[in-house]
């Protein structure tokens, strides 16, 4: 009987169900698309004069960003923020 009893929870520890793996195929809709502001389309933009951007329409937010502005640090991956350098040129695409 004692025996039994120190068996007893090596039994019920090994008919415990482990937990399933995910399924590749599910998305998990609390992760945010990588680029849902679109800014890898707009790659090419990369080295254009600031002035470029009046010739665009944008689907969502825009934020420009240039040198020494501040900047809230919330995060809205919609937003499209780009970056412009010292010499008036797009530095940088990015979300957020």
């Amino acid at each position: 009987m004692r025996a039994f009893a120190l068996l007893l929870p090596l039994v019920f520890a090994a008919c415990a169900a482990g937990e399933a793996p995910p399924d590749p195929g599910m998305i998990d809709p609390q992760v945010p698309p990588a680029d849902a502001c679109g800014a890898s389309d707009l790659q090419y933009l990369l080295g254009q004069p600031e002035s470029e951007l009046q010739t665009l329409q944008f689907a969502g937010p825009v934020r420009i960003i240039h040198p020494g502005t501040a900047v809230t640090m919330d995060y809205s991956e919609s937003r499209l923020n780009i970056e412009i350098d010292d010499a008036g040129k797009i530095s940088r695409l990015s979300c957020g």
